[in-house]
């Protein structure tokens, strides 16, 4: 009621609070991925004055051109993939024969332009969000380029020609990475692409080269390959995704050749050059492919030219990343970096929690420095591959006495109800401990089912407290538990 306040009965009323005549930390934040608006959140909650300017759109490459769009693409090319089970789970689709022989490239049709429409606006939804979000909590966003004029002011260039300057205490960069391009392959947006255009197209690719058989390269060849490409994916390494985990990678390229993928392993693209009709690429051994496009995923850049760091004081490395330490500082004085620009770790996860910690350490908060051993990440092919904790390499490499036991998916029960037969369960545990050091799982939302290993890592758990604990049956964590008995160690 109007001139009522409210009170709670027993507790007495308070004086107000004086009034804090401090002046609020001036935090300034350039680049609007997950590691900027992150840190532009926590900045505000901890009372910061925040300015966060960007110049292509809140979310950055991560939400507009790379993780969301890429993902929700991978997720329509998934509802492919399943439908290659439907004959042997006992489905048949609009009359066609249940005959395991007709793929879904027969029996389904994709509408590329509506597909893309759909990842352009998801994106879009996700950038609204974001802004929305940080407007409601007191974050200034700025539309523009920004760049330092030493370590306490940030220059911004305006779309619309103005300049404007700001003054801060805290200055964050988080300007990301863009794709990595050759001189002899450089993209046109139309048959020659990055994965930033590959959006763009509104028919589907008769025949899709993918050169680059990394993370990037390997996650579009599966997806246009369910959705009905023609697909070839060339390598200049031995196998596909060279840095996973051997057996990992192993199974995806034989998938990849199951589903009628063209995979031309320890071959460098020279070069990528449109035809009347098409893309020809010629390799470096003089012997050419012909598509009727081409993807170029051969890496990425930092975005940290023209940013003004060499005046500032900022550290770059070798190849063009900002210098930072586990707890986000750069070489300068209150400035931090974020995310792909400094070549920590290219994953959202990653950039964000490094803005989280760069502001909690700027604004004198308990900090927790980044830990890499306890990142779980995810590699969106068909089947999935998730990881956490160190790989089987690595531990290889320290001489780290460890024992490891392996599950196939195919044996889960209900693996077999869901007509799922390519994946693993793999664990790592200490030899003396049995503390669980690492984990793969190869399996459709692998994404998901890795976090029972990543909380294991986390925490330093043994293989035995994960065999012990309660899993539902049937489900496929079910193997997880499984895996982590393999592993008991009995002394005698």
């Amino acid at each position: 009621m109007p001139g009522v306040t409210a009170t709670t009965p027993g507790i007495p009323e308070l004086p107000p609070e004086p009034p804090d005549d401090r002046q609020a930390t001036r935090v300034v934040v350039v680049g609007g991925g997950p590691g900027g608006y992150e840190a532009a959140l926590v900045a505000r909650r901890a009372g910061a004055e925040v300015t966060l300017v960007e110049e292509h759109g809140l979310g950055g490459a991560a939400v507009l051109t790379d993780v969301v769009p890429s993902k929700t693409l991978i997720a329509t090319a998934e509802w492919m993939t399943i439908a290659e089970r439907a004959p042997e789970l006992g489905i048949r689709d609009g009359g066609v024969p249940l005959d395991r022989e007709h793929t879904p490239h027969r029996s389904h049709q994709v509408d590329l332009a509506r597909v893309n429409a759909r990842v352009v606006e998801l994106a879009a939804a996700q950038s609204r969000d974001i802004t929305a979000r940080l407007e409601q909590v007191g974050v200034r966003v700025v539309d523009g380029r920004g760049r330092l004029d030493g370590p306490e002011r940030v220059v911004v260039a305006g779309h619309d020609g103005g300049s404007e300057t700001l003054e801060a205490d805290v200055v964050l960069l988080a300007t990301g990475a863009t794709p990595r391009t050759l001189p002899d392959a450089m993209p046109d947006g139309e048959r020659i692409l990055t994965w930033t255009q590959l959006y763009d197209l509104t028919e589907l690719p008769e025949r899709l080269v993918v050169v680059g058989s990394g993370v990037t390269g390997a996650e579009f060849a599966g997806a246009y390959n369910a959705l009905g490409s023609q697909v070839v994916l060339v390598s200049s390494r031995d196998r596909v995704l060279p840095g996973e985990d051997a057996d990992a990678a192993e199974l995806i390229e034989d998938v990849f050749r199951q589903r009628g993928m063209e995979v031309m392993s320890r071959s460098r693209a020279q070069s990528a050059v449109r035809t009347d009709d098409g893309v020809l690429v010629t390799l470096a051994d003089g012997r050419t492919v012909e598509g009727t496009h081409c993807l170029m995923a051969v890496g990425s850049v930092p975005s940290t030219a023209d940013l003004g760091l060499e005046s500032a004081g900022v550290r770059t490395t070798r190849s063009g990343h900002i210098d930072v330490d586990r707890v986000s500082r750069t070489s300068a004085r209150g400035v931090y970096a974020a995310g792909d620009c400094t070549g920590v770790l290219p994953l959202a996860s990653v950039a964000a929690m490094q803005g989280r910690i760069a502001m909690a350490h700027a604004l004198g908060d308990a900090v927790v420095p980044l830990d890499l051993q306890v990142v779980a990440a995810n590699i969106f092919t068909a089947p999935e591959i998730a990881t956490v904790g160190a790989s089987q390499r690595t531990l290889e490499e320290s001489g780290v006495r460890f024992r490891t036991s392996m599950l196939e998916l195919a044996r889960n029960p209900r693996a077999k109800m869901l007509g799922m037969h390519d994946g693993f369960v793999k664990l790592f545990a200490h030899a003396t401990t049995g503390i669980v050091l690492g984990g793969v799982v190869v399996a459709p939302r692998a994404g998901e089912l890795v976090f029972p290993i990543t909380l294991a890592v986390a925490q330093r758990l043994t293989a035995d407290d994960v065999a012990q604990s309660f899993t539902v049956y049937p489900s496929l964590s079910g193997s997880i538990a499984e895996v982590a008995r393999t592993l008991h160690h009995r002394e005698v």
